[in-house]
């Protein structure tokens, strides 16, 4: 019975995808770069709010002019969240990125929503929804996002997939859809430590590499949550390395 549910959950939540996306296709790009970044998880605790900083750092030793562009390319981002019930967690974003060539400057802006739609535990998975908004400034660029949130655990292995589709359109691109997929496998070994490897797939970038993260309790409610680790291209339009870092603090 919970095998036919979860079934139609599925069903549901990418009709959701297919509806949500086509909403905020306009008549007439956020430009094609690298999706090597999070791995989001299904799950929203009430009257939370963050405030986060997330870094990359993309090394690259090859020779063409796309790699060279890449090599040295950094990226920031700057947000606050916070949930509305417990169901539901907005946050807004300030993205700032530099090259070899370029100074810092802010480059686009996002807004994402993250949807838990089913109790953690009710089934043999946990499920949720991500929806992002981001709108690239120079370039005039816009893309919006969904993505479906799946975890489930075995003992103190957990494994988190994100599933996205992804349609974005402006001046100097074509207007297309892609998909892209995001995996994490997990070991809790403490709250202050859990080794990791993840996976990212995209239309524009593939890659694979350790992940660290861990959770320290402060007073209260409060807590810092992070993530370091280095993923490593596995295809020519990726960087050789992409080194990641985020930090949360939650309250």
């Amino acid at each position: 019975m919970k095998f036919f549910k979860q079934i139609k959950i599925i069903q549901k939540l990418f009709l959701l995808s297919l509806i949500g996306i086509t909403i905020y296709i306009p008549d007439s790009v956020y430009a094609d770069g690298s999706f090597i970044d999070k791995v989001y998880h299904p799950y929203v605790q009430p009257n939370e709010k963050e405030i986060e900083w997330r870094w990359n750092y993309k090394n690259d030793s090859g020779k063409s002019e796309e790699a060279k562009l890449r090599d040295g390319a950094q990226q920031h981002r700057i947000a606050y969240g916070q949930s509305l019930n417990d169901r539901w967690f907005l946050e807004g974003y300030l993205v700032g990125e530099r090259n070899k060539n370029q100074d810092f400057k802010l480059t686009s802006v996002e807004l994402e929503a993250i949807w838990q739609i089913t109790e953690q535990g009710e089934y043999d998975q946990d499920w949720g929804m991500l929806f992002e908004l981001e709108h690239e400034r120079e370039l005039d660029i816009t893309e919006v996002s969904s993505a479906l949130l799946v975890e489930q655990e075995w003992g103190r292995w957990v494994g988190t997939a994100n599933l996205y589709l992804i349609y974005e359109w402006g001046n100097k691109i074509d207007n297309e859809f892609e998909t892209a997929m995001a995996l994490q496998g997990r070991y809790r070994y403490s709250k202050a430590l859990e080794p990791a490897i993840e996976f990212y797939s995209s239309d524009t970038s593939e890659g694979i590499g350790p992940v660290l993260m861990g959770s320290i309790k402060l007073a209260g409610r409060k807590k810092i949550h992070w993530e370091t680790g280095v993923i490593f291209g596995l295809d020519n339009q990726t960087a050789d390395q992409t080194l990641k870092m985020l930090i949360e603090f939650e309250f």
